[in-house]
């Protein structure tokens, strides 16, 4: 076996991987670019004698060779199986899939690859992240295995290997049969055609040290080629010959250089999707706006079945045989009565010797001792627990066949009906819950085990034995003899004719994973055993060796009583310690007939050299348990050719196909000495995917070989129907699903009367649909066909069958496919699990697999994308996800095998913990709706807003009422200045207290009076004047903490004549961007700032007069400034926008005044009224209410400063009850925090006597589009202590006017709509029912305040827009900004965001662009002015929507998928790069859970948006940095990523 898999890697040129950032010594360098470029490098024959030029191998035909390969001398053979043996620690292939064929045929696959080589990006791993070894002492593999006279032996048998020519007209049957005489599909001299074929770097042949080296990811380019634009990506290779770390120089998509190790593999990231995709382009469906998607059109070449329909096959008529029981208890107690002493059973030790031998007379005296003790010992003396009929689970272990069949033989006896079970271990056993749903179904209160298995089965720590998850209570009894009673001399057990009762229940697992029971009836097993002992022409007394499971299945069936055989039953356990431990029983016991599986076959091959004098002649036939398996003809072969000199006779190697419903389907005969061999099917997988029989002709790298399973049983009527839709008749050159009549058949699945109809009284119908009888027949499960001479062929099971695209994979071959590509230093112990998962409208074929402990991250790597390559050539299919796991971590099976459906639902749950993850759907997924074409602008403007106004759709947009005149003079003066207000209210109404503080406790630190507050403000602008010898207009920088100073300092400012700017502190870099003249301060900030952690970000020497304002002696300015027009600048706002950029906009006097007055007017404040703010004051609305609004209105404010919620979560709630206040103004992060601080208090909260009933709106500013899911926790949670569900809303503002919405007092209450999501995309707006699926909730942002007009605009050709558009929100209103404070000069950049008109419409209105999409809605409520209101809607900022396909995406609709797809998913941005999605996900779990992610997220975003993720990065929490309004802050965390500052546990590259 190993001789393929240890020198498979020589076929196969590796693809340049790059490992992580670092230094590279010159030593090896040499030795990484000599592996790089082993493959490219051509040697002449006639220099390197040893080896021969690619081109002169030919890999043989994929068939039954026709002519033998000379076997290489006995002892050269020793020789390289000992060096092999040294290559294996635990690498062993599974056997089930050996064949050498296929492994030659997956290596010319994937040397075809090679031309089109590319160098696939590697992900990204932190170190700490399951290191498994340390990379340095990671030895390079072994590249010889053999020495070199051995070369030229294995080279000679390999070309003797004629391709047999088939013609391709012909479609006979006999055509799909190679009949040679000598039929091996392959002969093990002759496994590693291709082992020297490809030439290997020689040292003296290496290229010179300063040549640049190839570009090894190009094809040849012909000559008239330009140059190539896109980089390369061996750049990275070129860059590291100077030992500089690995990064190449490249541009980003803003032409900005980034040298990043991450820029790099994106962009072979970018190379390796430039290759075109298999459909063409019309089988791309176009999206229509209702349905998403349409199933492709089929192609027209695709193979059809031509041939007739099948005719049903009969098997043999069952013999009359006179002497025949007339039940299977029957003969037992005959054998038992006549022939006591006679062996029935041999059991095992660990070791492979005897334990003990079970005779016929002690079985039955045991099994009815059992019986009489089931019947009538169980209960008290007058209630009996067991009646005839009833259920019974038997637990034994696989180590014990001699307790379970007195337990199964005493149940027959009882007539009770025994349910085999496997011993559960643990409570996480794989499937245990399935198993519970199995007892249930079947009704079991009772289970029988033995003495020692009760002891081991888990306990709770009382030692009650546990109760698993899913399972009835069951009462335990120990069968052991010293526990059972003797029955009195007149009892005997009732032995009745056979009739339709159930005898016992087979256990079966689905392809789900549910676990049903198939009832076996006491007829159906007595016919069985007469139609095995015909098929199998049993004689009495026989010898049998069993290496199956003796519960179930073949196992049970041939090992029963009828024949007075002698079983030998070799357990698991001691197969796995000794795999030639039934050969030497065979060999000991002269046994007629071995029940095998493959695996048994292989791994005796392996270990056959430890045994030299075993002879195999005894045997009359070699059972094939799994013979339907279609690899098995290779381990057949293989097995015959090492043991035929040991005396195996190759006529009795009988495959044989079986399943729990219908049993024993089909078996070989044991064949006549001399006779030719059975017939093999070489078939074409391309047509085996289309489901018809095709002979092998295009592709001989895609062939299957399958053999026979014989001829269908004794008494037995079989059909061909096809798998999916009604059970009609398949054509002869058709495969379909095997069905059968017999009375050797399961009858039911127990207590699941509507699966049973589906599978036991199937009716096959013509192609009309006509039925063609009454007889009911079952679905054996199996996929197959019959053959010439009536032979049935097994092509794969229903189970393992994947529906891709139309077309049917069988997941056996493809991990046949997966174990050829050289496993051995990749994959643990073979142990690979194939399965699909729905994503999008489609089966995606997923491959996990376990990881060798010492596999290198590289090994690994290079075989994920080997893999991809073979499966891809030879099944024409695209894997969707390829996984690694530790080794040991899958769920297993009781026979140890892997248990799919659990491993599959880990997957999709999120729990494998792969260590290596690949996903490569941008192959695979081929279902996208087609790319959004934008249509060209070549209708004008104007003519379309005609066009919607005669379709009489509205214009979208909407006002707020009017702001009207001021008539009085003094009020004017008032309205017109904020300083001439704050001077009005300290003459008129001094003592009235406009500011409150409270801290942590709720305790007020500090209050405000309107006379403290002008008086504090006059001591501040006489210290600027003095001290900081300012002008007017001269920016001052405020630096506070939320509180009253910033208040005082701000209308300081104002007096002075000088331009406010408040910072928030203490943030240094933000210093030089206001040009300040002068900074106000504490004098805790000042020691800050002065201090030396600051002195070495900021140069001190170049900061402006610090002035701090704690103690400042008592002076008045000279005069109170008045500015002498309101046009002139107030205070500058500053703030982060979400794509990072620190913008700040001018505000005029005239701007605060009327904005003042429109928030005055929608909340109705006044003197008398209190309102409590808490949110940061340091720019927008927040800015407003903190420090201005007050002093306009006359209200009172009450401030709590947001960081003091960290300490006491509770603090702005209870504010609000003790204050009973009506209005208050909060931010998403203070919601937030909230939420996770008092998400479990608030029964505390009540009975503290927090109250918010009081509470009337509750307003969260924000600049962004509302987060509805958060408003809606927060007034669910706090529903409890009184928060009106109607109170929550929300507030819109932007950098061009800081406030657009602000829900007020009166109106209606704010509404959510339902927007259709692939509407959206298109930038319609299409509203649905809630629940529908594609649905996004939107709320109103808000009522528009007074004197706000909206109006909605196309960003590209700035018309104005329908109702039914998404497009910009444009916005007009007295107090817009008046611009962007700019250092560098770029005011003409962005002077149209202030003042710019529609294109066509109204042409004299200035509006301004707020950069935010939205649409605006007439709702059926009705505004105060009586008229239908109109609401706005904002659904994201311009600058952050991403298109990707021509389709306009928001950034937070992905990122709300992506924190659904897994429960340690903290927090996730998206962005992207040049043209691929990049998802960054926070993990908050435990790392090993990090690349469970990666297929959750790309499903996801799949599922839910119709976008393939391009890369996907994990972070720790707390990387996603959010900006001061808790807004993500995207292009920074871009940025941050290409140039490779993220540091991620994880980047995973979506191939």
């Amino acid at each position: 076996c190993e001789k393929t898999t240890t020198k498979m890697s020589i076929c196969i040129s590796p693809i340049p991987l790059f490992s992580f950032a670092g230094d590279i010594t010159q030593k090896g360098y040499e030795k990484k670019r000599t592996k790089l470029l082993a493959p490219y490098i051509i040697h002449t024959p006639g220099n390197d004698p040893s080896h021969v030029s690619t081109n002169d191998v030919q890999p043989p035909a994929p068939s039954s060779s026709s002519s033998h390969a000379p076997p290489p001398s006995s002892s050269s053979r020793y020789r390289e199986r000992r060096n092999r043996r040294t290559h294996r620690n635990g690498g062993t292939r599974d056997d089930r899939y050996r064949s050498d064929i296929h492994s030659e045929a997956v290596q010319a696959a994937l040397a075809k690859h090679k031309e089109e080589k590319m160098a696939l990006p590697m992900p990204t791993k932190r170190r700490s992240t399951y290191v498994q070894s340390p990379i340095n002492t990671r030895t390079p593999p072994d590249s010889s295995s053999g020495s070199e006279d051995e070369t030229s032996v294995r080279r000679q048998s390999s070309l003797v290997a004629p391709i047999p020519q088939v013609n391709p007209n012909l479609q006979s049957p006999d055509s799909w049969i190679n009949r040679s005489v000598q039929g091996s599909s392959t002969s093990s001299s002759a496994s590693s055609t291709l082992s020297h074929g490809e030439a290997k770097p020689q040292p003296q042949s290496q290229p010179q040290p300063h040549a640049p080296p190839p570009d090894v990811t190009a094809v040849a380019p012909p000559p008239t080629r330009g140059p190539r634009v896109d980089l390369p990506s061996n750049a990275v290779v070129r860059g590291m010959s100077r030992g500089q770390s690995r990064s190449s120089m490249m541009e980003t998509a803003d032409g900005v250089p980034v040298n990043s190790r991450v820029s790099t593999k994106i962009q072979q990231l970018l190379n390796t999707l430039k290759r075109p995709k298999r459909p063409p382009l019309s089988e791309f469906f176009t999206d229509d706006s209702e349905e998403i998607v349409e199933v492709p059109q089929p192609d027209p070449n695709t193979p059809k079945p031509e041939g007739r329909q099948i005719m049903p096959v009969k098997g043999e008529p069952l013999g009359v045989v006179s002497n025949w029981p007339p039940a299977l208890q029957a003969a037992l107690a005959r054998w038992g009565a006549t022939q006591g002493k006679s062996p029935a059973l041999t059991a095992l030790d660990i070791t492979g010797k005897p334990l003990y031998t079970l005779t016929y007379g002690k079985l039955w005296s045991r099994s009815v001792k059992l019986a009489y003790t089931l019947l009538n010992k169980l209960g008290t003396k007058n209630e009996q627990i067991l009646k005839p009929g009833d259920r019974v689970a038997l637990v034994y272990p696989n180590s014990d066949p001699g307790m379970f069949w007195v337990a199964f033989y005493g149940c027959l006896l009882a007539e009770v009906i025994p349910v085999p079970i496997e011993v559960p271990l643990s409570r996480k056993d794989a499937g245990i819950s399935q198993v519970g749903f199995l007892l249930g179904s079947c009704g079991v209160g009772l289970a029988l085990t033995s003495e020692i298995c009760l002891k081991g089965l888990p306990k709770t720590p009382t030692g009650e034995i546990l109760q698993f998850k899913g399972w009835p209570r069951l009462k335990w009894v120990v069968t052991d003899s010293k526990y059972l009673t003797k029955p009195s001399k007149d009892w005997q057990p009732h032995v009745p004719t056979a009739n339709t009762d159930p005898a016992y229940i087979e256990y079966k697992a689905s392809k789900e994973g549910t676990v049903v029971g198939v009832a076996v009836s006491k007829v159906a097993m007595l016919t069985h055993c007469q139609a095995l002992t015909q098929a199998c022409n049993y004689c009495e007394g026989e010898t049998l060796v069993n290496v199956l499971d003796f519960k179930k299945d073949m196992g049970l069936w041939h090992g029963a009583v009828m024949n007075r055989i002698h079983t030998i039953s070799v357990p698991y356990a001691v197969m796995k310690a000794c795999p030639l431990s039934w050969v030497q029983r065979v060999h000991i016991h002269k046994a007629r007939v071995a029940l095998v599986k493959c695996r048994d076959l292989h791994w005796a091959m392996m270990a056959h050299r430890d045994q030299r004098d075993t002879s195999l002649g005894s045997l009359r036939m070699l059972i094939v348990a799994d013979g339907a398996n279609p690899w098995s003809v290779s381990s057949c072969d293989a097995f015959l050719n090492v043991f035929q000199s040991h005396g195996l006779k190759p006529e009795v190697i009988c495959p044989c196909a079986t399943s729990p419903e219908a049993m024993t389907v089909a078996i070989r005969r044991p064949g006549v000495p001399g006779a030719p061999l059975p017939a093999r099917a070489i078939l074409s997988m391309g047509g085996l995917s289309h489901g018809v029989i095709r002979v092998n002709t295009e592709d001989k790298n895609s062939a299957l070989t399958v053999q026979d399973v014989g001829h269908v049983m004794p008494g037995a009527l079989m059909c061909i129907v096809r798998p999916d839709g009604p059970p009609q008749l398949c054509k002869t050159d058709e495969i379909g699903e095997i069905i059968i009549n017999s009375r050797a058949g399961g009858t039911m699945y127990y207590g699941l009367p509507g699966l049973t109809k589906n599978t036991f009284e199937v009716i096959p119908v013509n192609a009309n649909g006509v039925p063609i009888g009454e007889i009911p027949f079952v679905r054996s499960g199996l996929l197959g066909f019959v053959g010439p001479g009536s032979l049935i062929f097994v092509v794969g099971k229903i189970e393992g069958l994947l529906m891709v695209s139309g077309r049917r994979h069988n997941a056996d071959d493809l991990v046949a496919t997966a174990l050829a590509v050289e496993p051995v230093k990749t994959v643990y112990r073979g142990r690979i699990a194939v399965f699909s998962v729905t994503v999008f409208y489609d089966e995606r074929v997923v491959i996990v697999a376990e990881q060798r402990p010492d596999a290198s991250e590289e090994d690994s790597f290079q075989w994920m994308s080997r893999v991809l390559q073979a499966i891809d050539s030879i099944h024409q299919v695209g894997l969707y996800c390829l996984a690694l796991v530790p080794a040991n971590t899958l769920p297993k099976t009781p026979l140890g095998g892997i248990h799919i459906s659990d491993t599959k639902q880990f997957f999709l749950d999120g729990n494998l913990h792969p260590c290596n993850i690949l996903m490569c759907p941008h192959t695979c997924v081929t279902n996208l709706p087609k790319p959004r074409q934008k249509q060209p602008v070549g209708v004008g403007p104007a003519s379309v807003m005609v066009g919607n106004l005669v379709a009489g759709k509205r214009i979208a947009q909407a006002a707020g009422r009017d702001l009207g005149m001021i008539e009085d003079q003094d009020l004017v003066r008032k309205h017109q200045y904020l300083t001439e207000a704050l001077h009005w209210r300290a003459q008129t109404d001094p003592d009235h207290v406009l500011y409150v503080l409270l801290n942590a406790k709720g305790v007020t630190v500090g209050t405000a009076t309107c006379v403290q507050l002008h008086k504090r403000a006059e001591k501040i602008a006489a210290a600027l004047t003095e001290k900081g010898s300012i002008n007017t207009g001269e920016n001052v920088v405020l630096l506070y903490p939320p509180g009253i100073d910033l208040i005082a300092s701000f209308y300081g400012c104002l007096y002075a004549g000088c331009v406010p700017v408040n910072v928030r502190p203490p943030h240094p870099q933000n210093l030089a961007v206001s040009k300040a003249a002068c900074i106000l301060t504490t004098q805790n900030l000042m020691r800050t700032l002065r201090s030396k952690e600051a002195a070495a970000s900021v140069n001190i020497k170049t900061w402006p007069t610090i002035i701090d304002t704690d103690d400042l002696p008592r002076r008045r300015p000279p005069q109170i400034y008045k500015p002498p027009t309101a046009e002139m600048i107030a205070y500058l706002d500053f703030s982060v926008s979400t794509t990072g950029m620190l913008t700040g906009v001018k505000i005029s006097h005239a701007a605060v005044s009327a904005l003042c007055r429109s928030i005055k007017l929608q909340c109705e404040l006044y003197s008398s009224r209190q309102i409590a703010i808490c949110l940061d004051p340091y720019c927008g609305l927040g800015f407003v209410l903190w420090c201005l609004a007050s002093v306009y209105s006359g209200h009172q404010s009450i401030l709590i400063p947001p960081f003091e919620l960290e300490t006491c979560p509770s603090l702005w709630l209870s504010t609000l009850s003790q204050y009973r206040i009506r209005d208050t103004f909060c931010s998403y992060s203070v919601m937030e925090l909230c939420i996770k601080g008092l998400g479990t208090q608030t029964e505390l909260l009540k009975a503290r006597g927090v109250n918010l009933s009081c509470v009337r709106s509750c307003v969260v500013i924000a600049e962004e589009r509302p987060r509805l899911a958060l408003t809606h926790s927060f007034s669910k949670l706090f529903k409890d202590v009184g928060l009106s569900s109607r109170a929550v809303s929300t507030a819109f503002g932007s950098r061009v006017n800081l406030a657009i919405c602000l829900q007020g007092t009166t109106g209606p209450d704010p509404c959510t709509v339902y927007v259709d999501m692939k509407s959206l995309r298109h930038d319609r707006v299409r509203l649905v029912e809630r629940g529908a699926p594609q649905s996004l909730p939107l709320m109103e942002s808000g009522k528009i305040l007074p004197g706000v007009r909206v109006i909605i605009v196309n960003p590209e050709t700035r018309g104005p827009l329908g109702d039914s558009h998404l497009g910009e929100i444009w916005v007009n209103s007295p107090h817009n900004a008046s611009g962007y404070y700019t250092i560098y000069g770029e005011e003409s950049l962005q002077a149209d965001h202030f003042n710019t008109k529609l294109s066509f419409g109204d042409p004299h209105t200035l509006w301004a662009r707020t950069g935010y999409l939205g649409f605006v809605k007439r709702t059926e409520l009705l505004d105060a002015s009586g008229d239908r209101h109109d609401a706005l809607f904002v659904v994201g900022s311009l600058d952050e929507t991403l298109e990707l396909r021509g389709l306009r995406y928001h950034p937070n609709d992905i990122e709300t998928s992506v924190s659904r797809a897994h429960r340690s998913i903290a927090e996730s941005a998206v962005f992207t790069w040049t043209n691929l999605l990049v998802v960054v996900s926070e993990l908050c779990g435990s790392e090993q859970d990090a690349l469970d992610l990666v297929p959750l997220i790309t499903n996801v975003v799949l599922e839910e948006h119709h976008l393939i993720v391009g890369v996907v990065v994990i972070v720790d929490p707390g990387v996603i940095p959010i900006n001061s309004r808790g807004e993500k802050q995207r292009m920074h965390l871009r940025d941050s990523f290409l140039a490779d500052q993220l540091d991620p546990i994880y980047v995973a590259y979506n191939m």
